[in-house]
């Protein structure tokens, strides 16, 4: 295989786990947010969605983010009576995120981001030793 394109298509694995790191990191920050209106909606924990992607230049499989949805499962309810988000019954709905599997995400897209990284390096290396040997 070209090593351009193995340049390209570890650039582009780096730039989706980029993508869900981010996501990640704003399910994070949300994960004790709560509606600022009584018996409203809080924060919905954000997925992220991968597709494969044609390189028609490079004639190579990329990956892409193909969305970023919205978790769909339900909210943890708390009672809490005098909080000012409580229903009518005094329940306050709290965020779909659990932090413990957000960190362990977390985890796996820092550690195929370094993955993506160490095939950059591999490559860049192998070219290295290509233009010393020409030269």
């Amino acid at each position: 295989m070209d090593l351009f394109k193995t340049l390209h298509i570890a650039a582009s694995g780096m730039q989706a786990q980029g993508t869900r790191l981010r996501v990640i990191a704003e399910n994070v920050a949300n994960a004790d947010s709560v509606s600022q209106t009584p018996g409203g909606v809080p924060y919905r924990r954000k997925l992220v969605s991968f597709g494969n992607a044609l390189d028609r230049e490079l004639g190579v499989e990329t990956v892409r983010v193909r969305k970023v949805m919205t978790d769909k499962s339900e909210f943890s309810r708390s009672y809490e009576p005098g909080h000012p988000a409580a229903d009518e019954d005094g329940y306050v709905l709290r965020p779909n995120v659990n932090t413990l599997i957000e960190m362990s995400d977390m985890r796996e897209a820092q550690r195929s981001y370094e993955a993506n990284l160490k095939a950059i390096e591999a490559s860049r290396n192998m070219l290295q030793k290509t233009l010393q040997i020409l030269s």
